[in-house]
C-alpha cells in the first residue's frame, strides 16, 4: 500500500491527503504542534522512522529563516531515500517579467532568495516541484475578501498574474505520481489583473466594486506582490502529466466558489494592509 508522510498539513497539503487517503493510501502528516493526531516536525525519531517507511515524501513547508526546514533538519534521510518526492515551490523564484510569459525554463530570479534556494535543493533530490502562483480556493479568495471587506483595486492596468484553484494542484500532484523528477508549472490558463478577479467576486456577491487605493497604502508585502508582472504557462504540465485544470480560469473557479460559501458581512474598515495572494 502507498503510503506518503507529508511536511506541513497546511491549506493545499490537507486536500492532498484527503484526496489519497480516499483513494485508500495511508497517510502520514507533521504540524508544528502534533495536534490532531499529526507528527510533530520536530520529533525527529518518529519522522525518521516514517521516512523510512514512506513510499512517497511531500513537502509544503516554506522556508524560515533563509532555509528550508524539512531540508534542514531531515535532509541527509531525504538525499538517501529512494521514495517520489514531491515539493510546493511558488512561480514567485521567476521573478519579475514585465508581463511576459514564463515556463519552467525561464530564469530564477527576484526578490525570494531562500524559496529559490529550496526549489533548486528539491530539484537536485530528484523531486517534483509543484511551483504554484496565488492560489485560491474555499475559504481564501476574492469572494472572501470582498465579503469581508479586506478588497481593494489598484490603478495598475498592465499588472497581470497567474492562479489557480486548490482543487487543480491537488489534482496536478496526484497526475504527477507516476511523473519524471522536474519542474511543474500549476496554474490556470488566463493571467490578468487582479482587478477584474475583485471586480467579479463583487458582482458575484452583489457588493459595490472596492475602490482604488494607491501603493503607499499597503504593506511592504503587498507592494512587493504589485511590483512582480508575468504569465505563468501550464504546458509542460498538460503535456508530461496530462493535466488539464478543472478551472481553467478565474470565472469558472469563482463561479464555483460562490454557489458554495455564505459571505460574511461587510466590514465598514477594510482592511488593505495584505496583499499576500498565497
Amino acid at each position: 500500500m502507498p503510503r506518503l508522510l507529508i511536511f506541513g498539513l497546511g491549506y493545499t497539503a490537507v486536500r492532498i491527503a484527503a484526496a489519497l487517503s480516499a483513494k485508500g493510501w495511508q497517510v502520514v502528516g507533521t504540524t508544528q504542534d502534533g495536534r490532531g493526531g499529526t507528527l510533530r516536525f520536530g520529533d525527529t525519531h518518529a519522522i525518521t522512522r516514517e521516512l523510512a517507511l514512506a513510499t512517497h515524501i511531500l513537502s509544503s513547508v516554506p522556508p524560515a529563516d533563509e532555509s528550508d526546514p524539512a531540508l534542514a533538519t531531515y535532509g541527509e534521510a531525504l538525499a538517501g531515500s529512494d521514495a517520489w518526492l514531491g515539493y510546493l515551490s511558488s512561480t514567485g523564484v521567476y521573478g519579475d517579467a514585465g508581463g511576459a510569459w514564463v515556463d519552467e525554463r525561464a530564469p530564477i530570479r527576484g526578490r525570494r532568495g531562500a524559496r529559490a534556494a529550496a526549489d533548486a535543493a528539491w530539484l537536485a533530490l530528484g523531486a517534483r516541484v509543484f511551483r504554484l502562483p496565488g492560489i485560491y480556493g474555499p475559504g481564501r479568495s476574492a469572494l472572501d475578501r470582498v465579503s469581508q471587506g479586506r478588497a481593494h483595486r489598484i490603478d495598475l492596468p498592465a499588472q497581470v498574474f497567474s492562479r489557480v484553484h486548490v482543487n487543480d494542484i491537488v489534482s496536478g500532484v496526484i497526475a504527477a505520481l507516476d511523473a519524471p523528477a522536474g519542474a511543474y508549472n500549476l496554474s490556470d490558463d488566463e493571467p490578468c489583473g487582479q482587478n477584474d478577479v475583485i471586480a467579479l467576486a463583487a458582482r458575484l456577491l452583489g457588493r459595490d466594486t472596492p475602490p482604488f487605493v494607491t501603493l503607499d497604502t499597503l504593506s511592504p508585502m503587498a507592494r512587493a506582490f504589485y511590483a512582480e508582472n508575468r504569465r505563468v504557462t501550464n504546458l509542460k504540465a498538460k503535456r508530461v502529466l496530462g493535466w488539464r485544470p478543472l478551472y481553467p480560469d478565474y470565472r469558472l473557479g469563482l463561479r464555483a466558489l460562490s454557489a458554495m460559501i455564505s459571505p460574511a458581512p461587510a466590514n465598514k474598515a477594510p482592511d488593505i494592509a495584505s496583499g499576500d495572494q498565497r
